[in-house]
């Protein structure tokens, strides 16, 4: 039963939090000098709060309910969980203008959502009982890792079957590209007439552009595979007139960076392979146009899609193909030196910075350039990021736009030969299109991104959705 009343989205809640964060440093509305000096800082008197659930079984033996607060019973886990608190404390105390009633519902969710499977708002303690398996690390909201290996995702686990989308007459199938790593892409084609025949039997050969997508997820949770997605791949894909690849790479911590990116190579040189006249799949050979190449995706989706880039621009791209443009939607990046209007607070960029080294296992610094190009001098730019356009979309709530906005500004800088456009949507979370697409701005976003597609460039009204 939804508390108070409310059952957001998973990824709205996460969404909210980074909205609450982003606001108190890009407007300060936090009244504290302290605080809109750059280090923001729980209130003196918080609200008097309890988390209202039970704490589930298998965390019993770790963390402890006390007052406002998940404690760690184990001095091992407490500076990890500590600073967690610590920066959620900060990310609400910044709401300055909130309501306590309206903190108090922002609270309650994000805390049942932490406990979450989708489909259901509480685990219930039977299904979460697993013993004395102990917390190795918390990925707050998304999962726990425990030291026996096993993993515990809250959010992001669900499945649809491929189908044809009745609202759209998309069309949708699954390709196992490697069983041995168990990479998988669904393909999405538009309706054609006959042209969506999975025996390539199609009278229509139209060729239409190529979308290679990566989904979102921080590295560790989502699939090709969701409803999500494929709401969202529908929907891009009936509007674009696109055929698109929606690939289900590697998730951290079973498969560490750069697994990711390794799948997400391998599954862009299979879609080339495969459009060729020749090739095996009837839908990539007969309606794949590999001159029209592009490469999306949102949040940690966008940072493959800018990475692969970058390898297409040193290894090269067979079968006469051409990235036209890059899309990255609210893509995901960090550094350790804030870029401007980005948040200062130690805590709030430790915690990131610790996230990274668990998805990549420390093989990546917080200062390498997969996760901050934003440090690449200009040279690497223009020798590496293949392609002819790039569009960076950022949502102005979320804590990551300000290193969107900066990947923009550096890319502009180093004498790069193509375009960059920056697409922002004020008072919006992150990849707020996901969870309200049919809403005005969501509508809006994705018109940008068909045109962006299909040749459109954005003027100095368009490059900016008002609130």
């Amino acid at each position: 039963m939804p508390l108070l009343g409310l059952a957001p989205p998973q990824r709205s809640v996460v969404g909210y939090l980074f909205a609450v964060h982003t606001r108190s440093v890009a407007t300060g509305v936090a009244e504290d000098n302290s605080q809109r000096a750059g280090r923001l800082r729980p209130p003196a008197n918080p609200p008097a709060l309890n988390f209202p659930f039970a704490l589930p079984t298998e965390l019993k033996g770790t963390y402890t309910v006390r007052g406002r607060h998940l404690q760690s019973r184990h001095r091992a886990h407490r500076p990890q969980f500590d600073e967690q608190v610590r920066c959620n404390a900060s990310l609400m105390a910044a709401a300055g203008r909130f309501s306590s009633a309206l903190l108090l519902l922002l609270l309650l969710n994000m805390a049942a959502a932490f406990f979450t499977t989708r489909g259901a708002l509480l685990l219930t303690p039977d299904s979460m009982d697993d013993g004395d398996d102990d917390v190795d690390f918390f990925f707050f909201p998304f999962l726990v890792l425990y030291k026996s290996g096993r993993v515990r995702r809250f959010m992001g686990t669900d499945t649809v079957p491929s189908s044809t989308d009745p609202s759209t007459g998309v069309a949708s199938r699954d390709v196992a590209i490697d069983a041995a790593t168990g990479l998988a892409v669904r393909l999405y084609l538009p309706s054609l007439g006959d042209a969506n025949r999975t025996d390539g039997a199609a009278a229509n050969c139209e060729r239409l552009p190529l979308v290679v997508f990566y989904h979102g997820g921080a590295f560790v949770i989502e699939s090709a595979f969701s409803p999500t997605y494929q709401r969202y791949l529908n929907a891009l894909v009936s509007r674009a007139r696109v055929l698109a690849v929606s690939v289900d790479y590697r998730l951290a911590p079973e498969h560490r960076l750069p697994s990711a990116y390794d799948d997400a190579w391998a599954a862009l040189r299979w879609a080339l392979a495969n459009a060729r006249p020749s090739g095996a799949d009837p839908w990539l050979s007969k309606h794949a146009d590999v001159a029209r190449l592009f490469l999306a995706g949102d949040s940690a989706g966008g940072n493959i899609a800018h990475n692969m880039a970058m390898r297409a621009g040193r290894d090269g791209l067979d079968d006469g193909a051409v990235i036209r443009g890059v899309a990255m939607l609210d893509p995901y990046f960090w550094g350790k030196r804030p870029v401007p209007s980005e948040t200062e607070d130690v805590d709030a960029r430790r915690l990131r910075e610790r996230n990274w080294s668990f998805v990549c296992a420390g093989r990546y610094g917080i200062d390498d350039p997969v996760i901050n190009p934003v440090a690449m001098p200009p040279e690497e730019w223009r020798r590496g990021l293949a392609g002819e356009r790039v569009l960076v979309t950022v949502a102005g709530m979320d804590m990551l736009a300000a290193r969107g906005r900066a990947y923009v500004h550096a890319l502009r800088a180093s004498g790069w030969r193509g375009e960059a456009e920056l697409y922002e949507t004020p008072g919006e979370y992150h990849v707020y299109f996901l969870d309200k697409p049919d809403s005005e701005k969501a509508v809006k976003e994705m018109e940008v991104v068909v045109n962006f597609i299909h040749g459109g460039r954005l003027s100095s009204k368009d490059s900016r959705m008002d609130a």
